[in-house]
């Protein structure tokens, strides 16, 4: 392949990692995605290719959704032990955040509700609202109708909107004002100021740190106040499992404080905070050592700010 034809490629490569990132919900697999769409273009005839994004864009996309349409795939997500894997402020494959839409599209919540959508809904409403495809468009890259785009795209919609139940956008400072609080509660054990700082619906979603078979989910405010109160507090056990005692960071992670566990310049825990109208709406707690893997490889190239518990 000559020069022309990779740089053509790689001009490409953020954006395809970045909407593979948005289907699939994992970098390990949208790495995998981008790399299989490299191979085809490596060996399509590009003479005959007149746009090569679009062509790019399309391939990318129908290599995503056969992923996830896979026998392993819908296997390992209708087992209810998956989350999306959490990406750290700044990380490229996050993609385009200008608007709120492209902003949300990334956002832990999303990820995880898009799961509840076919993967063709699931595609229609990634190209629509975070890369601002036209219906048109779409149908080219899927193969659909136009209005059968538009019929996706509502559907979608309204389901996200139905499960989101959000309020106003939360300016970052003011979030990391809510995650402070909140986490100097939970390391107090003051449990009525945890209930008292979450949404009347609050959901609490964890992985078990990767030793649950399914996904571990809370509801009510009181068991999620119980559930981060147990979680926030030390044991030997828990300083065995993590490898040490973690210092806890707070930090931006697809858009959403966190708090980090951070051993060694390692992260072993994160959990994500979804804010709504100046209270906590949910939560996600990612421990298993697979999901964070790129996070920490991030995180040692980052300045965080000191850490808000140094000792554990």
């Amino acid at each position: 392949m000559d020069s022309a034809a990779i740089g053509r490629f790689e001009a490409s490569r953020g954006r395809l990692a970045s909407l593979a990132y948005r289907l699939l919900g994992s970098a390990t697999d949208a790495e995998d995605a981008v790399q299989d769409t490299f191979l085809r273009w490596q060996a399509a005839d590009r003479e005959r290719i007149d746009v090569p994004e679009a062509w790019l864009t399309k391939v990318l996309t129908n290599l995503c959704l056969d992923r996830l349409r896979s026998a392993q795939a819908r296997h390992e997500r209708a087992a209810g032990a998956w989350l999306p894997e959490p990406l750290l402020e700044g990380d490229p494959m996050l993609g385009p955040a200008d608007t709120f839409e492209q902003r949300e599209s990334v956002s832990l919540a999303v990820l995880t509700l898009m799961e509840r959508l076919s993967p063709v809904e699931r595609a229609v409403y990634v190209l629509r609202e975070a890369f601002a495809y036209s219906h048109a468009e779409i149908a080219g890259i899927l193969g659909i109708t136009e209005s059968a785009s538009q019929q996706h795209v509502h559907r979608a919609r309204i389901h996200v909107a139905a499960e989101r139940r959000r309020g106003a956008e939360t300016d970052p400072a003011s979030a990391r004002r809510i995650v402070e609080e909140f986490l100097a509660a939970a390391a107090s054990g003051r449990t009525e100021r945890l209930v008292a700082m979450l949404t009347d619906d609050v959901t609490a979603v964890s992985d078990g740190a990767g030793l649950a078979r399914r996904l571990l989910r809370y509801t009510t405010r009181e068991r999620v106040a119980s559930y981060v109160r147990a979680g926030f507090k030390p044991t030997p056990a828990k300083r065995r499992l993590a490898g040490g005692s973690p210092a806890f960071h707070i930090a931006l992670v697809n858009g959403s404080p966190a708090v980090l566990a951070v051993i060694d310049d390692r992260v072993v825990g994160a959990v994500a905070f979804d804010i709504s109208d100046g209270k906590v709406a949910s939560l996600y707690g990612i421990a298993a050592a697979e999901r964070l893997t790129r996070l920490s490889g991030a995180w040692r190239q980052y300045e965080p700010d000191a850490p808000v518990i140094t000792a554990w």
